[in-house]
């Protein structure tokens, strides 16, 4: 099979690994180095451990929204968009202090995606620590496998998720305990140690699973009522739950299923 392209780029605090199937071209090679820049970019605008970041310096009231690129302006409006649909589960204000970084990533990851499916790499995997767009097959004939880690034991697998244009995200405490704050109290979101959505835009999935995180155990009922993702959550205490289409595009594994 002729070669593709694997790279890693370390940016914006984590490791992003594109995965193109599509054979080697000089349009491809052209496409990755743009999306490899556009996540630079969006570091350089979104960052809010930078002091010169535009989102810290609208934070600070050192810039106005009219002073910043007009990406700052979309996605504050998908956060707005996202908190509406999630009844405030979901804020770009966490803890007070203007941040959309939950929003961000998996918008910035969709569009790297984009930007590779525009330039002729229609089979490609883009993971951004652990949120995941993937566009196209495997190889021919072959869906995208992606396996779900086990919150309760990271050498364990609780779901392998396989299907073609598809976005996954996974909110919960494995790398970082309980760090996710419910905005609507104040305190660590608690009763699930995670919650993975699927669907086709990670922008949406990746915001709606960091909601999905917050609400705990009134999750389930969110998730099966939204058509735009499916769900996989796991309690503190083990108990696995998951909306009706989730097996559709998913096998369960070990005997918790």
């Amino acid at each position: 099979m002729p070669e593709g392209i694997s790279h890693v780029e370390h940016v914006m605090g984590t490791v992003f690994s594109f995965d193109i199937r599509t054979p080697r071209s000089p349009a491809v090679t052209a496409g990755l180095a743009e999306a490899v820049a556009w996540l630079h970019h969006v570091d350089r605008v979104f960052s809010p451990y930078r002091p010169d970041s535009q989102i810290t310096r609208l934070a600070d009231g050192r810039a106005g929204l009219g002073d910043c690129a007009p990406e700052v302006a979309e996605v504050l409006r998908l956060c707005a968009e996202i908190g509406r649909m999630t009844g405030g589960a979901f804020t770009c204000e966490p803890g007070g202090r203007l941040d959309p970084s939950g929003l961000v990533k998996g918008w910035a990851i969709e569009r790297a995606s984009t930007i590779l499916h525009e330039a002729g790499a229609h089979d490609h995997c883009v993971n951004g620590g652990g949120d995941i767009q993937a566009r196209g097959e495997a190889g021919p004939g072959e869906p995208w496998r992606l396996g779900l880690a086990d919150p309760h034991d990271r050498d364990g697998l609780i779901a392998v998720v396989s299907g073609g244009d598809i976005a996954v995200a996974t909110s919960g405490t494995a790398e970082r305990g309980r760090h996710i704050i419910d905005p609507r109290t104040g305190r660590p979101a608690a009763g699930l140690a995670s919650v993975t959505l699927v669907g086709r835009h990670l922008t949406d999935v990746d915001a709606l699973a960091t909601a999905a995180f917050v609400m705990g155990d009134a999750a389930q009922a969110w998730a099966e009522a939204c058509p735009l993702v499916e769900a996989l959550g796991v309690s503190s205490e083990g108990r696995l739950w998951w909306t009706p289409g989730f097996e559709g595009i998913a096998l369960l594994a070990g005997d918790r299923a």
